[in-house]
């Protein structure tokens, strides 16, 4: 009985092929997050529109309000990298 050759076919292993895969994904994330930085360059800079709040003499226990608007005019991304605090001056 003659016996029949099968012909395998070649194919690229699969662990080879999700490394080429995962490598062309770290590729383009690297890129991207290289040219959507490019844009955060330049100085931020602060800007209040009202720098002192003068209530007078306020009784104790009585609650006054006020609000201040800050603005970044700079060039730049303003990040904050602790919470934002106001100093308050008694008799200035």
């Amino acid at each position: 009985m003659p016996q029949k050759r099968h012909k395998q076919q070649t194919q690229p292993p699969k662990p080879i092929l999700a490394l080429i895969i995962g490598g062309i994904l770290l590729l383009a994330a690297a890129l991207f997050f290289t040219f959507s930085s490019a844009n955060e360059s330049g100085t931020p800079k602060l800007a209040v529109d009202q720098e002192k709040i003068d209530y007078g003499d306020v009784k104790f226990g009585v609650n006054k309000a006020f609000s201040i608007k800050i603005t970044n005019t700079g060039d730049g991304v303003l990040r904050f990298k602790e919470k934002p605090y106001i100093q308050v001056l008694e008799g200035c």
